[in-house]
């Protein structure tokens, strides 16, 4: 993968990609049935919808995501720059190194930032 890709399974992160793009949650029309929704995908209908696809609820879109055990692999901006609108669900077995790859760094960088808020708070006691 390169630098500029990134993966995650937060359901926030993703909504929050996906909505900047004006995307919606959709799954391909023909794959699933009233309990399973089928093919996952995120349609961008800038020139209108696409026409495989047919759009379904975030709670719906999730259910599936997690039930598959699926991670959301993107790009928040090309290598020139612009918007992104790269993105693939691929299994989390795939990634799983990137993820606890990420999850060290997000506790660590949690970490220092808890340890310079309290060494502020410190400071100001001090005060």
């Amino acid at each position: 993968m390169s630098d500029l890709t990134k993966v995650t399974i937060d359901h926030d992160e993703i909504r929050r990609w996906v909505e900047e793009r004006h995307g919606v949650p959709a799954r391909v029309k023909g794959t699933g049935d009233n309990d399973d929704p089928g093919l996952l995908r995120i349609d961008f209908p800038v020139d209108g919808p696409d026409p495989n696809l047919e759009p379904i609820s975030w709670d719906e879109w999730f259910r599936k995501f997690d039930e598959k055990q699926l991670a959301f692999l993107y790009e928040e901006k090309m290598a020139n720059g612009t918007m992104s609108y790269f993105n693939k669900l691929v299994s989390r077995e795939t990634v799983n190194d990137q993820l606890e790859a990420q999850k060290k760094q997000h506790s660590s960088s949690t970490s220092r930032e808890k340890s310079s808020s309290d060494k502020g708070k410190e400071a100001a006691g001090r005060r």
